[in-house]
């Protein structure tokens, strides 16, 4: 099994590279994703997370309420500290789980927005970076996303740097030009992918 780790800035087009990765066979470990699921209704989660931050938190329809909870955690540290003491541990445990699911011959590809940010590279055999200069981030940004260019350059300057990123990165797929040219990188560093796991590497 090779354990990678994949990663770009917001806009860079991470979630095409993954769903490309996935559809030539790669198991898909997405941070995102798994993060909604431990806190769905019902769940032990979401438990938590009212326990601590009240039932202010919740939806109409028993669900979180993100921006509600955003309003509380993200311009006070120590509650934000709180909710991923929480939600972290629940992430690891159920990545952990699909992780051991994959056979030996699988190529896991655990994908996470913030690996540079929270020094996770040392985590996988290697790390792959979807690149994109920040000018192309910000035009996709305003254009497929709807925010203004100010809140585009906020998200992005809360992120990690390019460089950043770049300096973790063991691969790095240039996302700045159309899909096919995106469709020839993947299957570039798909190919090399296989090769290193044949070697062992």
């Amino acid at each position: 099994m090779l354990r990678i780790g994949l990663t770009g800035g917001i806009g860079a087009g991470k979630s095409a590279v993954s769903a490309r990765l996935a559809a030539r066979g790669a198991v898909i470990v997405d941070s995102d994703l798994i993060a909604r699921e431990v806190v769905a209704p019902g769940s032990e989660g979401l438990r938590a997370v009212v326990a601590e931050f009240g039932e202010g938190v919740l939806g109409p329809d028993g669900s979180l309420d993100r921006p509600a909870l955003g309003l509380l955690v993200f311009a006070d540290p120590a509650r934000l500290a709180a909710l991923n003491a929480i939600v972290h541990p629940l992430v690891r445990a159920r990545s952990a789980e699909l992780e051991a699911a994959a056979g030996p011959e699988d190529l896991v590809v655990h994908d996470v927005p913030l690996l540079a940010e929270n020094g996770l590279a040392p985590l996988y055999d290697l790390v792959i970076v979807v690149d994109t200069a920040d000018e192309v981030r910000i035009d996709r940004l305003v254009r497929l996303r709807g925010i203004t260019e100010e809140e585009a350059r906020s998200r992005m300057a809360a992120q990690a740097s390019r460089e950043q990123r770049l300096a973790i990165a063991d691969l790095v797929i240039d996302n700045g030009g159309t899909e096919e040219q995106l469709d020839a990188k993947v299957a570039e560093v798909w190919a090399q992918l296989k090769e290193r796991q044949a070697a062992g590497k």
